[in-house]
């Protein structure tokens, strides 16, 4: 079945995870070059911390709090904000920090007339509320999902239940993208066809939703 919609994750998917950017968040905060090593999925043995929150001994968001503390100790603050790393971390150049295989598949996707969603745990939590003015790429979007307002988590069946209904499809017609395995296992168990999103090999995992939308050239 030809799916009409897109559901995209937004961090690790949309845009490239902190891990990938830690050139630009030095710059950014004024740190050393290589003063950030922890390098999560590219290098797992760099990161103990990832490795743990994989285990399911932490939950992501908590993973992100004691980066974000850790990161703010480093610069003789006290960060107890997501949004305070993410948005000293990235700057303002918002766009650089976005993949250029997302943003192809996305323009695709709304050319061929599919229906476009975000399905996020954190987006306006991490990235701060005037984030979706600031990158116009977001305003493509038909329906953005962020449980930093519902509180309701992927992977809770609620989640997926709340995005399928305000695109007013079936499960079976979405594309669901996530890069967290739990995440995509969610999707999975409520009917959608699911990409697993590899962040070592984006435009491989973005051909494959090319595929299952029916938009290979």
């Amino acid at each position: 079945m030809t799916a009409k919609a897109l559901v995209l994750d937004f961090g690790g998917v949309v845009s490239r995870m902190l891990f990938e950017t830690h050139d630009l968040s030095e710059q950014a905060l004024g740190l050393k070059p290589g003063t950030l090593t922890w390098r999560g999925p590219f290098d797992p043995a760099t990161d103990p911390l990832w490795q743990a929150m994989q285990a399911d001994q932490l939950s992501e968001r908590d993973y992100w709090m004691t980066r974000t503390r850790e990161v703010g100790r480093l610069l003789g603050e006290d960060w107890d904000r997501m949004e305070t790393f993410v948005q000293r971390a990235r700057g303002a150049d918002v766009e650089a920090v976005i993949r250029p295989e997302a943003v192809s598949i996305i323009h695709a996707a709304k050319a061929a007339g599919k229906k476009l969603a975000i399905l996020s745990n954190e987006l306006d939590l991490f990235y701060g509320a005037d984030f979706r003015r600031r990158l116009p790429l977001l305003q493509l979007f038909d329906v953005v999902v962020d449980a930093t307002y519902t509180g309701i988590l992927k992977p809770d069946p609620r989640a997926y239940a709340a995005v399928t209904a305000a695109l007013g499809l079936p499960a079976g017609e979405c594309v669901f993208v996530d890069d967290q395995k739990r995440n995509a296992d969610g999707g999975v168990k409520a009917g959608m066809q699911v990409v697993h999103f590899d962040v070592l090999q984006p435009a491989a995992s973005f051909g494959m939703a090319r595929r299952l939308l029916g938009l290979e050239a």
